[in-house]
C-alpha cells in the first residue's frame, strides 16, 4: 500500500527528508490492521524521531485514542471491530481534539465527505509517497498546536511552568525534577484519566511499559501524593485502580 516507501526500502535507499524539519518528539498513534503497512509506517516515523504506538483493531485504537495523549492519529478506515469512521465519530463526541489523518484505499468523493464530516482533519489515499505523509503531518501539527500556558491551577494547587515553582494554598512545595514532570502531565489533563502508558511515554520516555516501570510509577505517584495531598481537606490525586490516575477536585 505504501508503494513509494516500500520501493525505497527494497532498494536500500533511504527516504530523503533532510531539508525538512524532523518530527522529533512527536507522538503518533498509527491505527492500521495490515501488518506490512503498520511496520512500514512505524519504521519511517521512527526514523523521523517520532514516538510511535501501533494499534491493529478498532477497539484498541478507540481505547488508546481516548485515554492517552497523541500529537496526531493516522487512522485506517477498514478495521476489525469498530471501523475507522465509528472510532472517529466517538472520539469527537467525547471531545478528543487530536488531529486525525485518515489513511485509506477508499478514494471516492463520498468516502472523503464521510471522513471529513466524521471529524477528520485530513485524508490521504493509499498508495502514497512517504514524503507527502510527513508533509501532511507537519501541516496538521502547525495547525493544531495552541500556545502553551505559563501557569497551571487546580483548586488551590498552583504551578508556574516558567520558574517551576509549585504551591498549594500559598505554601511552597519542593518537588524533584521527575515529580515536577509527573505533576505537569497530570495537571495538563485536569479531570481526565491518565493511563500508566501515557506516564511511561511522556515522563519516563519509555514506549514499552514493563512491570518494573509500573512499580516506579506507583512509587513516584505515592511520593507526589504525600507532598500535594497530605493534611489537605481536599485530595487532588486519585488512583483509578487497574487503569491509571486522575488529578482534579473531588472523587473521580
Amino acid at each position: 500500500m505504501l508503494s513509494s516507501f516500500d520501493k525505497l526500502r527494497m532498494s536500500g535507499e533511504q527516504p530523503r527528508h533532510t531539508q525538512q524539519t524532523k518530527l522529533s518528539g512527536v507522538r503518533v498513534l498509527v491505527v492500521e490492521d495490515e501488518q506490512k503497512v503498520a511496520n512500514a509506517l512505524r519504521e519511517g516515523l521512527d526514523s523521523e524521531g517520532c514516538t510511535v504506538v501501533v494499534e491493529n483493531t478498532g477497539e484498541g485504537a478507540f481505547y488508546r485514542g481516548s485515554t492517552e495523549s497523541f500529537d496526531v492519529i493516522l487512522l485506517d478506515l477498514g478495521l476489525p471491530g469498530r471501523d475507522g469512521v465509528q472510532i472517529l465519530r466517538t472520539l469527537r463526541a467525547r471531545d478528543v481534539r487530536t488531529p486525525v489523518l485518515i489513511l485509506t484505499a477508499r478514494d471516492t468523493s463520498d468516502d472523503r465527505v464521510v471522513g471529513f464530516d466524521s471529524g477528520a482533519d485530513d485524508y490521504l489515499v493509499k498508495p502514497f509517497a512517504f514524503a507527502e505523509l510527513l508533509a501532511r503531518i507537519r501541516a496538521l501539527l502547525r495547525r493544531g498546536r495552541a500556545p502553551q500556558p505559563l501557569r497551571l491551577k487546580v483548586d488551590d494547587l498552583d504551578v508556574d511552568l516558567v520558574t517551576r515553582r509549585v504551591s498549594r494554598g500559598g505554601q511552597s512545595i519542593e518537588l524533584t525534577a521527575r515529580e515536577f514532570q509527573l505533576l505537569h502531565c497530570l495537571m495538563s489533563r485536569d479531570g481526565e484519566l491518565v493511563s500508566r502508558d501515557t506516564l511511561a511515554s511522556e515522563v519516563w520516555k519509555e514506549t514499552a511499559r514493563s512491570s518494573t516501570l509500573n512499580n516506579v510509577i506507583d512509587v513516584h505517584i505515592a511520593r507526589l501524593r504525600r507532598k500535594i495531598d497530605l493534611d489537605r481537606p481536599t485530595r487532588l490525586i486519585h488512583t483509578i485502580r487497574g487503569v491509571g490516575f486522575m488529578l482534579g477536585e473531588g472523587e473521580p
